[in-house]
């Protein structure tokens, strides 16, 4: 059965990006950087993405100072046709920065516990993912999937493509490993079925009975200290869980950098 529901997370601190500007002081995070002089922020084109490719509810994950996010939304035209809510990532008291996608997943199931029953797709804010993408998992039949893009459709510079984590599949085609920044020799060993490199942009299908507890108990990366909703679903795949990947090749214009700016207003352009 189709879902419904897209969760978009939004609460990360955008520390890269905030440190490459020339001038800080106005950032209110990556989501409501204007692509241009008098254009919309990269939010309002994946939300229009969203809306095209049928979902009804969308969540959109923001920190406890959110209110310049939420009036900028809530001003939005063209979305009455949607449902568009908030949830809070409250940061724990001993830390500075938010604990990661998978507790912005995890506290978000908490405010909205019909999320615990049900399938939905979770994504970053910064990415713009295509109709297709969000189409293809929305419709996907399998309780847990996520894009696997082929790296070779990725229009990064070399440096930035070879940095991403790679995906390892079994010949099913469902989700064995996740490989960090492995060297260009032993990418070799990880291409799929069809010989291609395939890597995730955290684009990924969920359901609640199958995801909650190992949200709620992903453990911290030893060196980012963060629980990373891509370790949340490994511990879900070494309990015999299924993950499905959904193959596309495609780029997926992203957001780390202000150089990156530039690069995304060209990308829409071109489209």
């Amino acid at each position: 059965m189709k879902h419904n529901s897209l969760i978009i997370l939004a609460a990360g601190a955008s520390s890269r990006m905030k440190k490459s500007l020339n001038d800080p002081k106005n950032f209110k995070g990556k989501a409501l950087m204007p692509l241009g002089k008098g254009k919309p922020p990269v939010l309002t084109y994946l939300l229009n993405n969203a809306k095209e490719a049928g979902y009804q509810k969308i969540i959109l994950v923001v920190g406890k100072d959110a209110e310049a996010f939420k009036s900028f939304i809530k001003n939005l035209k063209g979305f009455d046709e949607i449902e568009i809510v908030f949830a809070t990532q409250e940061i724990p008291k001993d830390r500075v920065k938010p604990l990661g996608t998978a507790d912005a997943l995890f506290q978000t199931m908490e405010q909205y516990p019909e999320l615990k029953e049900e399938a939905f797709t979770v994504c970053n804010s910064d990415n713009l993912y295509s109709v297709k993408a969000l189409q293809w998992l929305r419709d996907e039949p399998t309780p847990n999937a996520f894009i696997s893009y082929d790296r070779e459709g990725l229009q990064f510079p070399q440096e930035k493509i070879l940095s991403f984590a790679l995906v390892v599949l079994n010949e099913d085609g469902y989700l064995v490993a996740i490989i960090e920044k492995p060297t260009v020799e032993a990418s070799e060993n990880y291409k799929d079925a069809q010989g291609v490199l395939r890597v995730s942009m955290n684009l990924w299908k969920l359901h609640g009975k199958d995801s909650y507890t190992y949200l709620r108990d992903c453990p911290l990366h030893p060196t980012r200290n963060e629980k990373e909703l891509p370790n949340a679903v490994l511990h879900m795949v070494k309990a015999g869980i299924l993950v499905k990947a959904i193959p596309l090749k495609e780029h997926v214009p992203d957001l780390t950098l202000g150089e990156d700016i530039e690069k995304v207003e060209q990308y829409l352009k071109n489209k």
